[in-house]
């Protein structure tokens, strides 16, 4: 028995120390590393939250940047991001915001409410250029004057009251200034790293961020590469040690290194295997708050496209419901107007398919069948899915009414400098929802902003828009955003919308947690973690 208790002794002590041993090598090697590889679907344009405008800069602007506020990953709302609290006045016109104690970017440098103060009034300096200062314009009291160059920067109004509090006057009781601002407009700016390095302040050697991430590789046409930032104030939440996104356009090429298991999210899916992909366990879809359409340029080459009656011809000719159910399949809803169903907010009914009238209008217009039109060109970024929705808009719009129209594919970065500065003619265009609010989908036709890349104005449309932004939530906000879109989509066809879009990605979400779905399809990475 003496025996047995002193093998038995033995025994154990020996697995004590082999277990103390394996401990100790483990804590020595530290945990395995967490690595996730993105497809982003092109080459960004720029990491500066000022100079972005797409959603694929915007998923590495999640990664790099906080801003006052974030996203909640399951309903998209706004939670505590620098700022860990605020609060409204009797009014609900002015928000005080208290920012973090000790909060610092990637360098140490302090973040305090003078950098929020410096950052905005950079973003709406009409030098910056900012396609999105008129965003800030719209609920920040002032702010639209100074970023059009009808102000001043002291009628902005902001102010760091003291170095943690921050104050902030709209132009009424704005109901969705807060979840505005948790868009990268409003992001916090390093302007110490902007004024020593300028336009290069981005660069891997020079970059400084206040997200949970820090930017490690910068190749462009190839990978960016971020690591985790050991001054970001949740580090404790932050579970991936690193990121890799990829700029694949190839729809087909990035399915296939998902299936191999190179890309653990794929953030769309290929338009002509979409039978094969919905039969796929990580296929994830959901509903999304955005709007698929054709922009139209109002300045056109050709004076055709200026007249309603020509773009309202092309809306009836374009059949959604055959589009959807043969072609795209993947669950969209026909779109007539440009804001889906939000909250309370019911858009008006729009012009559907109807290829009698549609040829009537276009007779009434001088162009019976299509006589004395050109050819127009239709561009679009390269992407097989905008491809295959180009040719079947091309053929119905040949058959229907005897245009013709040839497509153009362009590169990301190309595409969005052509449909801001150049000479387009039609375009595709999708608009995903910033915030939760009519308006935001609105905006996009409003004179001056800096996202009307057709350049529609109007100013009755113009003139309810700014009615509507600042009155609260409810009914009459409602009737009124309902009479600026009658008057831009229905009477006066400012651009053409074909679907509302759902969100398609591939991610086995066994093995990952903490990536939701949500309406805006924002997926923060902070609490994301191989299970």
């Amino acid at each position: 028995m003496k025996k047995g208790i002193t093998i038995l002794v033995c025994l154990l002590m020996a697995v004590a120390i082999l277990t103390m041993s394996c401990q100790k090598k483990e804590t020595a090697s530290g945990p395995a590393p967490m690595e996730m590889v993105i497809n982003n679907g092109t080459q960004i344009q720029s990491i500066d939250p000022s100079q972005i405008t797409g959603v694929p800069e915007h998923r590495v602007y999640m990664a790099l940047f906080e801003g006052l506020v974030g996203y909640d990953p399951q309903t998209a709302k706004a939670i505590p991001g620098v700022a860990e609290s605020w609060t409204y006045n009797a009014t609900n016109d002015v928000i005080t915001f208290t920012i973090r104690q000790g909060i610092t970017w990637s360098d140490g440098t302090a973040i305090t409410a003078q950098t929020l103060v410096d950052s905005w009034l950079h973003t709406l300096d009409p030098a910056t250029a900012s396609e999105y200062a008129y965003m800030m314009g719209e609920v920040v009291m002032g702010a639209e004057g100074y970023y059009t160059g009808h102000g001043s920067r002291q009628d902005v109004a902001i102010r760091a009251v003291d170095a943690r509090t921050f104050e902030v006057t709209l132009v009424g009781p704005v109901p969705y200034a807060l979840d505005m601002m948790a868009h990268y407009t409003f992001s916090p700016l390093p302007m110490h790293a902007v004024n020593r390095h300028g336009s290069n302040w981005t660069r891997v050697e020079n970059f400084v961020g206040n997200g949970p991430f820090v930017l490690s590789e910068y190749i462009p046409n190839n990978r960016i590469v971020v690591v985790p930032n050991d001054k970001y104030w949740n580090k404790a939440n932050v579970f991936l040690t690193k990121i890799t996104f990829l700029p694949i356009e190839d729809q087909n090429t990035a399915y296939n290194g998902f299936l191999n298991g190179e890309i653990d999210w794929g953030t769309d899916v290929p338009l002509a295997r979409i039978d094969e992909v919905k039969l796929h366990k990580d296929y994830q879809v959901s509903a999304q708050a955005g709007t698929y359409y054709i922009l139209i340029n109002q300045y056109s080459s050709h004076a055709s496209l200026r007249d309603s009656r020509v773009r309202r011809a092309i809306s009836m000719a374009i059949n959604r419901e055959e589009l959807i159910n043969n072609v795209t399949k993947g669950g969209q809803l026909p779109a007539t107007t440009l804001v889906p169903a939000m909250g309370n907010y019911q858009p008006p009914t729009g012009l559907g398919y109807n290829v009698a009238e549609a040829q009537r209008l276009l007779a009434e217009a001088g162009y019976p069948n299509g006589q004395g039109l050109p050819t127009f060109e239709y561009v679009y970024n390269t992407l097989d899915s905008h491809r295959i929705i180009g040719e079947y808009i091309q053929q119905s719009l040949r058959n229907n009414l005897g245009i013709n129209i040839n497509l153009t594919n362009m590169e990301w970065a190309t595409y969005l400098d052509y449909r801001s500065n150049g000479p387009f003619q039609l375009a595709r265009a999708g608009w995903i929802a910033d915030y939760l609010d009519p308006q935001n989908l609105l905006d996009l036709l409003l004179t001056g902003s800096g996202n009307n890349d057709g350049k529609y104005s109007n100013p009755e449309y113009d003139a309810l828009l700014r009615q509507a932004s600042r009155l609260p939530d409810g009914p009459q906000r409602n009737t009124i955003m309902l009479q600026a879109e009658q008057i831009g989509i229905v009477n006066d066809q400012a651009l053409i919308p074909i679907y509302f879009y759902v969100s398609q990605s591939m991610i086995d979400l066994t093995k990952w947690s903490g990536w939701y779905k949500n309406v805006l399809d924002v997926h923060p990475y902070v609490g994301i973690r191989r299970r």
